[in-house]
């Protein structure tokens, strides 16, 4: 079994490059791994199955080791350093860089699912709408400075000059249509660097979509505070729709950007299928949002 090293130096505040992990990995008795890059081609060939390959960077840095690892089979390792980090969210991921590094030197793995839309893949979300501008938009010295927080400003700058757009959502054997402010397809549990999606998780086989119609900033404001602290679906709401289903469809009249881990990813029209336990990650529990801790353990 080969460890192979994948590290992103602009992810995040530049503090965790490919030097700080190489000591902490060293630490945790995982001495010279392989050293590459995504830009470069010639090593992907020789990752075997069962290899490890640990990719130090943001959300879209792990979205590209997914795909390596789906394609040769290889376990994927992530070492948080961008500005969400929501994929590592979604495994428990110790908060200690030397307790990540340990954890792989250990070998403990979940199984997760993962969205797949036309050549693409997608861990966490995929945005239309007024979700896609903080990865659009949220770049340079004010993502570097606000951290996480960045996602949020840039919302709130934009919204109340936002009217929406008009699409329809076919989801399973759901369907609703009219005018939205964002649409947001999940495979995770988390966002925008750690909101949660109510009752979700990243291995139940199932998409979230969340929909938002526009409405006042104080209304808007209101529905989400009351989500993040109920921890639970609004279920239709004047503001908020929620479904569930293994596909999604989503046709708008005009096309719009998609984003997806924070990588924009083409236009409108968007087909996601959800493909359930087919990706090896490296973690202690996958987090299944809106239960305690003594719930989620009983589960397991």
């Amino acid at each position: 079994m080969t460890y192979w090293l994948v590290a992103n130096p602009g992810a995040g505040d530049g503090q965790k490059g490919r030097e700080f992990w190489l000591g902490k990995l060293k630490n945790a008795g995982i001495s010279g791994p392989s050293c590459c890059d995504f830009r470069e081609q010639g090593w992907k060939d020789q990752v075997k199955p069962d290899d490890i390959v640990m990719v130090a960077g943001g959300d879209g840095s792990v979205n590209a080791g997914a795909r390596l690892c789906l394609e040769r089979n290889a376990i994927l390792a992530v070492l948080p350093s961008g500005t969400a980090n929501d994929f590592a969210r979604n495994l428990d991921l110790p908060e200690e860089p030397a307790a990540v590094c340990e954890l792989i030197q250990r070998g403990v793995t979940q199984v997760v699912d993962v969205a797949e839309f036309g050549d693409g893949l997608f861990l966490n979300v995929a945005h239309i709408g007024l979700g896609t501008l903080p990865a659009r938009e949220s770049q340079g010295p004010t993502k570097k400075l606000l951290g996480r927080f960045s996602y949020g400003v840039e919302l709130l700058r934009r919204v109340n000059a936002k009217r929406g757009f008009h699409a329809e959502i076919k989801c399973d054997q759901a369907f609703v249509s009219g005018r939205w402010l964002s649409i947001a397809v999940s495979s995770g549990a988390f966002f925008g660097g750690g909101n949660e999606i109510p009752q979700a998780t990243a291995d139940d086989g199932l998409l979230d979509i969340i929909a938002v119609k526009p409405r006042p900033l104080a209304q808007l404001l209101l529905t989400f505070l009351m989500v993040q602290f109920s921890g639970k679906s609004p279920n239709r709401t004047s503001t908020v729709v929620h479904l569930k289903g293994r596909r999604c469809d989503i046709l708008t009249s005009r096309p719009k950007t998609v984003t997806v881990d924070g990588d924009e990813a083409g236009k409108t029209p968007l087909h996601v299928v959800c493909r359930k336990h087919c990706l090896r990650v490296i973690g202690v529990s996958v987090v299944r949002t809106g239960e305690t801790q003594d719930e989620q353990a009983g589960l397991r």
